[in-house]
């Protein structure tokens, strides 16, 4: 997306379609992950150009109080509203939820807002809407301790209010950052990162009010952020990082693969974007735009974000 920026360091990517068929991606970047100088980038693509960086958002506080932002999430929340949620705060233990909205296709956007106490918004992935209208909104807590919970938070009123639904609150697996996928039927299928050395899942039938116990999928992940889109075809699409033997978290992340399902149990890796030996390829994050095509973005090696477009 770009070659030089004004920061050191980017990761965590996101990507949303405008009403015109241009791109938004958005991302964290400055100095180095958790510094007071990471702010949210933003560049759009238009016939295959993108923008330079801009930044949109900071974490400045006071003159004299100002901490980190993380993990952005672009969201068209209605057919006016494209909403950016991310994260403000001095590490992922202690960080709160924040929203700016932009009504204009992300030239401009509006003052930040901190979402409600207990609300964090969308922790790496994009919510998803149902038919019902319901946004089913994908998060999780990280917590002093060291414990890791997912949950979903639950709006029917478009995103006015939320509602937060634990999945599987007593399973002692770490699990975060879930991504969701839909079908037929209603059913709504959660995977989530985990410290098992796999992906995990869990499954909604009542439009996100309740979900399956936590159980172990056949994708093998060392610990690492994943997305998933449901296409239109209803065939599912997931990015990941494959575990590499004896390798997880940030020196497991130097393979990235696109996966494929039809049913949400048995996948098949289809594309390898990265199979390097070593270097960081990571947090990727995935969308079908309008005219069908498959759009992923994700960290190239933390110094730029890579956008890639597939047809299936």
């Amino acid at each position: 997306i770009f070659e030089t920026a004004p920061f050191k360091e980017c990761h965590a990517s996101t990507i949303a379609e405008t009403k015109d068929g241009s791109l938004l991606a958005a991302w964290f970047g400055g100095t180095q992950e958790s510094d007071t100088d990471v702010e949210i980038w933003v560049s759009e693509s238009k016939n295959g150009q993108w923008t330079a960086p801009k930044s949109v958002a900071n974490g400045v506080i006071s003159n004299s109080e100002r901490y980190a932002c993380w993990n952005p999430v672009l969201y068209r929340t209605d057919a006016k509203t494209i909403s950016l949620y991310y994260k403000v705060g001095p590490n992922p233990r202690a960080w709160w939820g924040m929203v700016i909205h932009s009504n204009d296709e992300g030239k401009t956007w509006t003052k930040p807002e901190r979402l409600p106490y207990g609300i964090l918004g969308p922790i790496k992935n994009k919510p998803i809407k149902l038919t019902s209208g319901v946004i089913i909104s994908p998060s999780s807590v990280e917590t002093e301790n060291r414990e890791w919970h997912a949950h979903i938070e639950r709006s029917v009123d478009n995103g006015q209010s939320w509602k937060k639904i634990e999945i599987d609150p007593t399973n002692p697996a770490k699990v975060i950052q879930p991504t969701l996928l839909t079908y037929s039927g209603g059913k709504i299928q959660a995977l989530l990162r985990s410290n098992q050395n796999c992906i995990m899942e869990s499954w909604s039938a009542d439009e996100g009010k309740t979900w399956t116990p936590l159980a172990k999928t056949s994708l093998l992940n060392p610990n690492s952020g994943i997305d998933a889109v449901t296409l239109k075809s209803g065939l599912q699409v997931l990015v990941y990082n494959p575990a590499i033997s004896g390798k997880e978290w940030s020196n497991g992340r130097s393979k990235l693969n696109v996966a494929v399902s039809a049913d949400g149990k048995k996948w098949k890796d289809l594309l390898k974007l990265e199979d390097e030996q070593s270097g960081e390829f990571s947090y990727p994050a995935v969308i079908q735009s309008s005219d069908g095509l498959v759009h992923i973005v994700y960290t190239h090696n933390r110094k730029t974000i890579k956008h890639v477009a597939l047809k299936f």
